[in-house]
């Protein structure tokens, strides 16, 4: 359950963070009134709710390096960030697009990530664990599968839309809020939730449909790790991705040390087994992937 919650990251918080300024404020005094209107409803709750999205993805570089610790690569040290900056700027121009920042986080799990408010202005980071225990190989095929999230536009594409699940949280929240404000007042001659007790059946719905909404914000984000399997498979060749991929699962016990909000965009997730943990994953498991590179014979 707090792996789902945590899945929802910086926008759900600033959607709740609106909810009660604007409530505070009396902002959506207007779409009650005599009843409910839902064109303005929907209005406010798109503005509001794509707003929460947006902030993440335009902040989630910056977010990325200090949760990560991550150390963007200025000038190399070493002949391994060299060989880290030579390979990600050969990947990135075979992808078409803008070499992204390159950077290392100290973590002791094989792990990566790409992030960044769009293909030209992103940032690729491997974990120390990675560099120490896979082969170049599979290292450059690790990297052609960021490379790949990138070209995909996938930050952009993940933060719409978590912008329209926004949208319909926060509608559907004040909506059942309305309904039973309505239902009290008819009940009780007049009298409703008052303002405390509309302003609390919201935040709860809000979170409510936020969890149940975020196994579709899930299910896309499984079906774009298979895309950039695809793409790590024909940039740097299926077998070094599917060994990529193995040596990952070889390592999925040992502790996972990427920040909860980062696990969207992060190579792996580790294993999951239970159903539920299937349904909220970020990351199709390890074998469904291996097994998806070996049908589609790429070379």
């Amino acid at each position: 359950m707090m792996r789902i919650l945590l899945f929802l990251g910086t926008n759900l918080a600033v959607i709740l963070v609106a909810s009660i300024t604007l409530r505070l404020l009396g902002v959506e005094g207007y779409l009650r009134g005599q009843g409910l209107n839902f064109n303005a409803l929907l209005i406010f709750c798109f503005i509001v709710g794509m707003a929460g999205s947006m902030i993440s993805l335009f902040i989630s570089k910056w977010m990325a390096k200090r949760s990560t610790g991550t150390v963007v690569i200025e000038t190399p040290g070493n002949a391994t960030e060299k060989w880290l900056l030579d390979t990600v700027e050969e990947l990135s121009r075979e992808a078409g697009i803008k070499t992204p920042e390159v950077g290392i986080f100290p973590a002791q799990q094989s792990n990566a990530f790409a992030t960044g408010w769009n293909r030209n202005d992103a940032l690729v980071a491997v974990s120390a664990g990675l560099l120490n225990r896979m082969r170049p190989e599979e290292v450059r095929a690790v990297l052609a599968h960021e490379i790949g999230h990138v070209a995909n536009g996938d930050m952009v594409t993940l933060a719409l839309i978590q912008g329209v699940v926004n949208t319909f949280v926060m509608f559907f929240a004040r909506a059942i809020a309305h309904l039973v404000d309505n239902f009290l007042r008819a009940r009780n001659d007049g009298a409703g939730l008052g303002f405390m007790g509309y302003f609390a059946v919201v935040i709860v719905a809000e979170i409510v449909f936020g969890i149940i909404a975020s196994a579709i914000v899930a299910w896309f984000s499984r079906f774009r790790e298979y895309r950039a399997d695809a793409a790590g498979a024909q940039l740097a060749g299926t077998s070094a991705m599917i060994g990529a991929l193995s040596r990952l699962k070889a390592e999925t016990e040992m502790p996972d040390q990427m920040p909860e909000t980062l696990t969207a965009f992060a190579i792996t997730t580790g294993q999951t087994r239970k159903i539920m943990e299937r349904l909220f994953a970020s990351h199709p498991p390890l074998d469904d992937r291996i097994r998806a590179l070996k049908e589609a014979g790429y070379r």
